[in-house]
């Protein structure tokens, strides 16, 4: 992986007690460089590969890999568990889906407790959850949605709303948010246009930045700013997405390099910059022909050497498998998941498809 942010996190979450014979890794004493080179000299090929791999635990849908992990009630089964993900799993998606508060909770539990007790190396997983405009879960807080919050004009407003959202969000163990949207709203026919700040690049980035505020806190530490009690804020979707033909969803983006860093890259360079969001999620759409979640430009050049981004990269939902299944920009799946790695998407949300033959 090029970051190894989604490493340091898990080690934080370990918060293990320090006694006689602790691996490194285990010890919150030790620099955390070194923790992470103690766990990473650890791990096997396998073990790598399951830290950048999601399941989507959604009761009901067979096609979701991550029912696997389910019984016929929809509660977390130990004994299936033991077979879909004894090697570990990098994140759960959206764990607190279609449960109230406490059940949200006992699931959260009762999946990060298998990992931390029944796997070799016990790393715990991060649980993403969506928070638009408010947790998306049963029982939470819905506030105006993004545009409708952008017509206050107010910054100090719109970051004590996603401070709101963010102790919601850790109140049922959640450790990301896939927000906020920094795409501009330039055409009504969008079916996603209530989901940006407007169509302004300097508003949106106003609001993107005090978003990232509040869900992430402006902790100290300069490798993860992340302040107690917050959650990893999601700056999304890089790049230029939404800019389409007739309001059509995922449809490609052709603009001049210079009209895309002008326009549509300023809200993502202040997420960056000044707010140090410690997450990006690729977009769906082209630009120039090439799929975002394949642009070694966008991802390498711009967001990692340009701009410095030492966070990590996630994949929109199935965004990997649509290089080959909507883009056609790859044979099969196993290609589109050695494309993705090797430009820096570092792991494939919401369920194991193209990163799943990764150790092959």
């Amino acid at each position: 992986m090029q970051s190894r942010i989604p490493l340091l996190l898990c080690l934080a979450l370990l918060g293990a007690c320090v006694m006689g014979g602790v691996p490194t890794y285990r010890d919150p004493d030790v620099p955390i460089e070194a923790r992470v080179d103690d766990l990473l000299d650890r791990m096997t090929l396998e073990e790598k590969v399951a830290q950048l791999l999601c399941l989507w635990p959604q009761a009901g849908d067979p096609d979701h890999l991550g029912q696997g992990i389910l019984d016929d009630q929809g509660r977390f089964d130990p004994g299936a568990a033991r077979e879909l993900i004894s090697q570990g799993v990098g994140q759960i998606a959206r764990p607190s889906e279609g449960k109230d508060f406490a059940a949200g909770i006992l699931f959260s539990n009762r999946i990060q407790r298998f990992l931390l007790e029944e796997t070799r190396l016990g790393i715990p997983a991060m649980f993403h959850e969506e928070g638009l405009h408010g947790h998306m879960a049963s029982g939470a807080t819905s506030f105006p949605q993004a545009l409708a919050l952008s017509c206050a004009w107010d910054v100090e407003l719109t970051e004590r709303v996603y401070t709101a959202v963010a102790a919601e969000m850790r109140a049922r163990g959640a450790h990301q948010a896939l927000s906020p949207v920094l795409d501009l709203g330039r055409d009504p026919r969008w079916g996603r246009t209530e989901e940006t700040y407007g169509e302004d690049p300097y508003l949106t980035s106003r609001l993107g930045v005090a978003a990232i505020h509040g869900f992430q806190g402006r902790g100290a530490d300069p490798l993860l700013p992340l302040a107690p009690g917050r959650v990893v804020a999601t700056a999304k979707h890089f790049a230029v997405h939404g800019q389409n033909y007739g309001g059509i969803n995922v449809a490609p983006a052709n603009f001049s390099e210079r009209t895309v860093r002008e326009v549509f890259l300023p809200p993502f360079y202040a997420a960056v910059r000044e707010a140090r969001v410690l997450s990006i999620m690729a977009s769906y759409n082209e630009i120039d022909g090439v799929p975002a979640h394949s642009n070694e430009h966008l991802l390498v050049d711009i967001l990692r050497d340009e701009w410095g981004f030492g966070g990590f990269v996630v994949s929109d939902y199935y965004g990997i498998a649509q290089l080959h299944d909507l883009h056609h920009v790859v044979d099969d799946k196993t290609t589109a998941g050695h494309v993705a790695l090797g430009i820096g998407v570092d792991i494939e949300l919401p369920d194991p498809d193209c990163y799943r033959d990764l150790a092959a």
